[in-house]
């Protein structure tokens, strides 16, 4: 029993008690007037434990009590009247006991509701103070007139005001695209987006700015809440990575081009040794002179491959996580062309030799090749499969489309009647081939299958000689037996 149980019983007994009481004095003492008005005393405390339907049982009864011991003679005309007189009075005053009792615990309990709400406001309060004042992104709080209303400590090591309060500045001086957004008085639409801008710390030093920023309205006006993240090191090393994987691309291709200009060096040599042993152009300068521009060719194209050998070295690379990015660039892409895409992915992939950056471009040089194949198709399809033995992984992309007319061509660039120069997939198999890999096309019959064969990063791979070493030997072999 809970300590307010024990109390409406301790009261009900008061109660019953008080009652018998007043009976008692009621028929024991001999006075000429009658004591019901006594009643009153238990039936207010009766109203602030019972209920409604036990205060008029109890109005009842005290009532009857006091008719039994009225000490003047009993009259139906003059006794009616006054029961009725009586038990009103009694049921009326416990029914305003009644009442007034719950309301007081109405109250007591929205007194308590509020004081719990006021207290986890605080404390929620609290929280988020301690969340924005220990946050690393800068919080920006404006009013309508673009003034800021609340910084954090983020938001003043960002703008440069270490030893100053930001409250009061215009926005407008360190975020000016902020100071431009709308507010809910001038439009009815609410912002919840973000934007990239220019940003100026207090010293006047321009940054580039994320802005996470949403408009709502309050009691005393409209309002601003920005949080501002200083993304000029992002910028910095996506430019510095666009322009290593830039050069890359272009030593890769330097040293692919030399390589052919070494094949085509290597037969003219030797036709002009063939000429030269007999002897026929012996005395003619422009012989000469042609041997000499074959060689220095010659050592311009090895001096070429030599530099497009400095190239960053590929090391183990995780498949899941470049499958991963191409699914995030992939999907929204086929979804709005029709297109569907499945993966066939096993659950477990060891690590391969690949650069990261070189891999996923090939991928989507060859995912957006199948989406043009599939422009007029009828079903639209794209499939990823993967497969793993001991030594190798096979990346495989497969569409839906018409297939590859010409297959013996498909690697060579400036192919006429291209719909564009053809050095995708010249460079695809270039950079594969970079890191110790293969591309190549497999026939697949309806559609167009490409393979990208990858070594398992830790495997030996053999000999140290390149792709592009043996390569240049069979096409090289290939041209003087011709």
């Amino acid at each position: 029993m809970t300590l307010g149980q024990l109390h409406t019983t301790a009261r009900g007994a008061l109660a019953v008690l008080l009652i018998g009481l007043v009976a008692v004095i009621d028929w024991r003492v001999d006075a000429p007037f009658a004591f019901a008005f006594l009643y009153l005393f238990p039936i207010l405390l009766v109203g602030t434990v019972w209920q409604p339907w036990q205060i008029a049982l109890t109005a009842l009864v005290c009532t009857a009590l006091a008719d039994w011991f009225d000490p003047f003679p009993f009259s139906m005309a003059v006794a009616m009247p006054q029961d009725i007189l009586v038990f009103t009075s009694l049921a009326g005053t416990g029914m305003f006991a009644y009442e007034v009792t719950r309301s007081r615990r109405r109250e007591m309990e929205n007194l308590r509701r509020v004081e719990s709400e006021a207290a986890a406001r605080r404390a929620a309060e609290e929280q988020l103070e301690f969340l924005i004042n220990s946050s690393p992104v800068a919080v920006l709080i404006m009013g309508a007139d673009c003034l800021i209303l609340r910084a954090n400590q983020a938001a003043h090591r960002l703008l440069g005001l270490h030893d100053c309060d930001l409250t009061g500045r215009s926005v407008r001086r360190y975020v000016p695209a902020l100071g431009r957004v709308p507010f809910l008085g001038e439009t009815r639409q609410t912002f919840r987006t973000e934007m990239q801008c220019r940003g100026q710390t207090e010293a006047g030093e321009v940054f580039l700015a994320n802005v996470f920023f949403s408009t709502y309205q309050t009691a005393v006006g409209p309002r601003l809440a920005a949080l501002v993240v200083d993304a000029s090191e992002g910028l910095r090393e996506r430019e510095e990575s666009g322009l290593e994987q830039l050069m890359a691309g272009s030593r890769i291709l330097v040293g692919a081009v030399s390589h052919e200009v070494r094949n085509v060096c290597g037969a003219i040599g030797v036709i002009y040794e063939n000429l030269a042993r007999q002897g026929v152009l012996k005395s003619s300068k422009d012989f000469e002179a042609l041997g000499s521009l074959v060689e220095a060719l010659n050592k311009i194209a090895s001096m070429e491959l030599k530099a497009s050998k400095e190239q960053p070295e590929a090391s183990g690379a995780d498949l899941f996580e470049i499958l991963d990015e191409l699914l995030i660039v992939l999907e929204p892409r086929c979804a709005e062309a029709g297109i569907e895409v499945c993966w066939r992915v096993p659950e477990e992939l060891p690590p391969v030799w690949a650069d990261r950056h070189r891999l996923l471009q090939v991928l989507l040089n060859l995912t957006k090749n199948s989406e043009r194949a599939l422009e007029g198709a009828e079903v639209k399809r794209i499939e990823i499969a993967v497969e793993a033995s001991a030594a190798t992984v096979t990346v495989r992309v497969i569409d839906s489309g018409p297939g590859v007319a010409a297959a013996d061509q498909l690697f060579q660039p400036f192919q006429k009647g291209a719909d564009s120069t053809g050095l995708g997939l010249y460079l695809s198999r270039a950079f594969v081939r970079s890191f110790r890999g293969e591309l190549r096309h497999e026939p697949s019959l309806p559609g167009c299958c490409f393979a990208i064969e990858l070594a398992v990063a830790g495997v030996p791979s053999g000999p140290s000689e390149t792709d592009y070493d043996r390569a240049s030997k069979h096409a090289t072999h290939t041209t003087l037996t011709a």
